[in-house]
């Protein structure tokens, strides 16, 4: 089976109400949008495809990723990450143990303090090791999430709004960063947004459930 995240006939139910169904494969270093507005399923999709659907929604179809049936997999060992549009970010740690928590298991201390570095230095943050991320701005906070997410190694990214409180300049500066750093990586990426101006600067294509959300 090709590589890609591959919605094999995913539908999500809620009760007898049909809100999403798809049978798509998300390409390699593809940004697949997904829009609609609030309470049309987009959120709860990603919520199936990470492993935490909710017990009042029913999802039918498969899963895979890369070739593998994750679709009964705890969330932990599917390697699909996922980014909201809240940083998340652990406020009783500092930056390097936000970002050593991504970290797969493994390595000397030496090898991941070097690969944290390294990926401050990516995100043009060097230096900022042992700062509070209460000091952070909000765009610094966003691209600390971004790495911390991907140097958990996914295999697939997932896009949850997260563009929706940042201010217009921050907000392109940012939604460039994940663009440019999954499909640099060619990750397929699933990006659930009600905004158009996301849904048109992501690098792939767009549907549009409006009519039928």
């Amino acid at each position: 089976m090709a590589d890609g995240l591959f919605l094999d006939k995913v539908e999500i139910w809620k009760g007898d109400a049909l809100l999403v169904a798809l049978n798509d494969t998300i390409q390699p270093g593809e940004v697949f949008s997904l829009m609609g507005p609030s309470g049309s399923g987009k959120s709860t999709l990603l919520a199936y495809l990470i492993g935490t659907l909710p017990s009042e929604f029913e999802a039918r179809g498969r899963v895979i990723l890369n070739g593998r049936d994750v679709t009964d997999l705890p969330t932990t060992d599917r390697r699909i990450g996922l980014l909201f549009q809240d940083d998340l970010l652990f406020p009783h740690m500092s930056v390097f143990d936000n970002l050593a928590f991504g970290l797969r298991p493994g390595g000397s201390r030496q090898d991941r303090r070097a690969r944290v570095r390294q990926a401050l230095e990516a995100i043009d943050l060097p230096g900022a090791e042992d700062r509070d991320p209460a000091t952070l701005s909000g765009g610094q906070k966003a691209r600390v999430s971004l790495m911390r997410m991907l140097l958990s190694e996914p295999e697939a990214v997932l896009l949850d709004e997260p563009f929706s409180k940042l201010d217009a300049d921050l907000r392109d500066q940012i939604r460039t960063l994940v663009f440019s750093m999954a499909t640099e990586r060619a990750l397929p990426v699933m990006m659930v947004t009600h905004e158009a101006a996301d849904a048109q600067a992501a690098p792939g294509r767009i549907l549009d459930i409006s009519a039928s959300g």
